[in-house]
């Protein structure tokens, strides 16, 4: 036990530690000359008395401490054998337990992070809606109750939907098509927004990370175009290979940082949710910004007895 406690407690924290090993040496040769020198003494003079019919010889402590080849040859291996592996043991339950503690800081700081970067839906969307309603509403609009429950689901699906790591991809398309419909509110007949989709079977997705795109195609490219912008959206999973594209027309100029910003966010997402699983690029032509995300969800579920397909326009 001594000996356990020896390696356990003293040479092996000295050794992950130590900037030079001479010393833990030293450390290991003298302390486990002592033990051995301490086991030879309590088998001479302790046990030997109570297993023995005197008279009988006996070592002499100063006889024990000397005979350094029997210490090594029979107390060394007896005494430490054991010992090795108490502190081999040791040190691997050490291990594993700092892994896990690792992993679970580690998965911490990926649920804080993602939290930060759900809650990122623009609020001036929230704001610029309400105040559209509003306007629908002095004027006794009939699509004033429609933008309302329109809004109503937005909020519902952000808010309590999207607490866990994947939702439906139906309900994401459904967001969309929702968060169009009441963008549309605010730029009217001018913009143009193609809005196609096809799956074979409703998978499970992370949430928000489509609507960021498409919010992100409203904010750089029809809420900075001054002219006819247009948006179009391609959404498309077969075989748990997910496509999806966002187009937006911009005014020259106005492509650069900002627009940046919001594709690096959801890029960390995507980092975090599917690493080695998704490969998103960004072109620029003739005024286009093209966001082109694919995914393998390989962990999509659902039955793939169908295609379903649609293509809706608001213009």
């Amino acid at each position: 036990m001594i000996a356990s406690y020896f390696l356990t407690y003293l040479i092996i924290p000295r050794l992950i530690t130590a900037k030079t090993y001479y010393v833990v040496a030293l450390y290991f040769l003298v302390g486990s000359y002592i033990i051995c020198v301490c086991s030879r003494i309590v088998v001479v003079h302790v046990l030997e008395p109570f297993l023995r019919t005197p008279p009988f010889g006996q070592e002499t402590i100063l006889e024990i401490a000397t005979d350094v080849p029997k210490l090594i040859t029979h107390y060394f291996p007896l005494t430490f054998s054991a010992a090795w592996i108490f502190a081999f043991i040791k040190l691997i339950k050490e291990q594993y337990a700092v892994q896990q503690h690792k992993l679970s800081l580690e998965k911490e700081r990926a649920e804080t992070e993602l939290k930060a970067l759900k809650a990122q839906l623009n609020p001036h969307f929230l704001f610029n809606t309400l105040n559209n309603i509003y306007s629908l509403s002095l004027v006794n609009s009939p699509i004033t109750s429609k933008s309302i429950a329109g809004l109503s689901e937005i909020l519902d699906h952000v808010l309590y939907r999207c607490n866990g790591t994947y939702v439906p991809l139906s309900a994401e398309i459904t967001l969309i098509k929702n968060y169009i419909e009441l963008e549309k509110l605010r730029y009217g007949g001018r913009l143009e927004v193609n809005f196609t989709h096809k799956i074979d079977h409703d998978a499970v997705i992370a949430p928000l990370i489509l609507l960021s795109l498409v919010e992100n195609a409203f904010k750089h490219g029809a809420g900075e175009d001054i002219g006819d912008p247009i948006i179009n959206i391609d959404l498309n999973l077969i075989d748990n290979r997910f496509r999806f594209m966002v187009s937006n027309s911009f005014m020259p100029g106005k492509e650069k940082e900002e627009n940046r910003i919001g594709i690096n966010n959801i890029t960390k997402q995507l980092q975090l949710l599917y690493p080695k699983q998704y490969d998103l690029s960004i072109t620029t032509h003739d005024n286009i910004f093209v966001v082109l995300l694919h995914i393998n969800l390989k962990n999509s579920t659902g039955k793939k007895d169908k295609i379903y397909e649609s293509k809706v326009s608001f213009s």
